[in-house]
């Protein structure tokens, strides 16, 4: 199903206390949130995630990661089974195991809105080269680097890999990739947005100058809130964590959220609360105090 996106507000709620709210989804990011540093998940916070299902508590994880590189966590979806990808753009039932993921939901980046983004950033940051995420791979034009997990299905100038006419051009745009060699990341940021305006969402999750742009109003909040309405889940029973930019929406949104120890300032000031860094499991700290909390 392919739906049109929604902007979510950007302000941050006062945060409900946790005695009158009792949470009943748990939203979290993988990398430099859930994960440690070497793309694992701890012992510690494998049972956190069970003993958080067991308690009845939704479990969703909500990654910039593309679908097929959610196999490090594939082992660990209980109950629904679902993750939210690409930033919001794809939710994506992982039961069955690597490679036999189902797209449940797709939130589209249209093509013409890719090229129309990929040339205003040419324009204000020249030097800019991109990628293209559909649902099954990754088309990079040349000179972009070659940083990802995956080699490249095609290599062509964006206007090609965009074209009616493109191989896998059946498959929807996720997200655009836009990277720069000499830009910083932060500076990078501000001037796409400043040049795409309200075209598209971008953000940024990656340690380089390197941009994720999605659909108008597609964010990890905004995709996470139509999974949330669906079950009946008020923002106020979510705790979510992050700690990039491309998790703010999603902390601002939750009634309870924790930035990182190790979070981007811009994590930091959308969260209400904070945890240990990744690397010391604060994840599973924050959620063995929420279950503790229903004893």
């Amino acid at each position: 199903m392919r739906e049109n996106g929604r902007v979510t507000s950007a302000t941050r709620r006062p945060e409900t206390p946790a005695s009158t709210v009792p949470t009943r989804l748990i939203a979290t990011d993988l990398d430099g949130t859930l994960l440690h540093d070497d793309k694992t998940v701890s012992a510690r916070t494998i049972a956190a995630l069970a003993a958080a299902e067991q308690a009845g508590i939704e479990v969703f994880f909500v990654t910039g990661r593309p679908a097929r590189w959610m196999d490090v966590v594939s082992d660990h979806v209980h109950g629904h089974g679902l993750a939210i990808c690409g930033n919001g753009a794809a939710v994506v039932d992982l039961h069955g195991g690597p490679g036999a993921h189902r797209f449940v939901k797709v939130r589209e980046l249209a093509p013409d809105i890719a090229l129309d983004v990929i040339q205003l950033l040419r324009a204000a940051a020249p030097g800019t080269v991109c990628a293209v995420e559909r649902t099954f791979g990754l088309h990079l034009e040349p000179g972009y680097p070659l940083m990802h997990m995956e080699p490249p299905e095609i290599v062509s100038p964006a206007e090609k890999l965009l074209a009616k006419d493109a191989l896998d051009a059946d498959q929807p745009v996720l997200k655009v990739l836009a990277f720069h060699p000499e830009m910083d990341p932060d500076g990078f940021l501000t001037v796409a947005r400043t040049a795409i305006g309200t075209r598209a969402n971008v953000t940024r999750s990656s340690p380089s100058a390197l941009l994720e742009i999605s659909g108008p109003g597609v964010s990890k909040a905004s995709t996470l809130e139509l999974c949330c309405a669906e079950r009946g889940i008020a923002p106020e029973e979510v705790a979510a964590f992050g700690d990039m930019p491309n998790d703010v929406e999603m902390l601002t949104w939750a009634g309870r959220s924790y930035a990182m120890g190790n979070a981007h300032p811009a994590a930091v000031a959308a969260a209400s609360g904070r945890t240990a860094p990744n690397n010391e499991d604060g994840v599973a700290i924050v959620i063995e105090r929420i279950l503790a909390e229903r004893l």
